[in-house]
This record gives structure tokens, sequence and C-alpha cells, in this order.
């Protein structure tokens, strides 16, 4: 139980490691052109809903498996 625990706290981690490189890309690209900014925002909002739509999943599943363990 506790390595699954563990499991799914290193998968957050790298999720949240993947969203941070993808918006420092897209931070580069916003001094180009006002096109590339609208696509850049609009880029933001959704993996900013992306983030927390996978940590609330993650936490929920987490919350299972603290769950099951106290349960014995």
């Amino acid at each position: 139980m506790i390595r699954s625990i563990k499991k799914k706290i290193n998968h957050i981690i790298i999720a949240l490691i993947l969203i941070g490189i993808l918006i420092s890309i897209l931070g580069v690209l916003i001094v180009w052109s006002d096109f590339m900014v609208r696509l850049v925002m609009g880029m933001f909002v959704v993996t900013i809903a992306y983030a927390f739509f996978y940590g609330a999943y993650k936490i929920w599943s987490l919350k299972k498996d603290v769950d099951k363990l106290l349960k014995f």
C-alpha cells in the first residue's frame, strides 16, 4: 500500500515538472507575435486547467489508497 502511495506521489511530481516545462516553452513563444501571445495565453489556461484536474484525480486516488490502508 505504501509503495502505491509513493508511486502516485511520484506521478504527481513528474506531471507538475512536465507542465512546468511546457509553460516555460510557451513563455518563450510569447515574445514573437500578437497571434502567438493569444495562442500561448489560451494554451496556458488549458494547461492550468489540466493540472488542476490531474491533481484532483491523483489526490482522490491517493485518498482511496489511504482509506484502504487504514481499514486493514
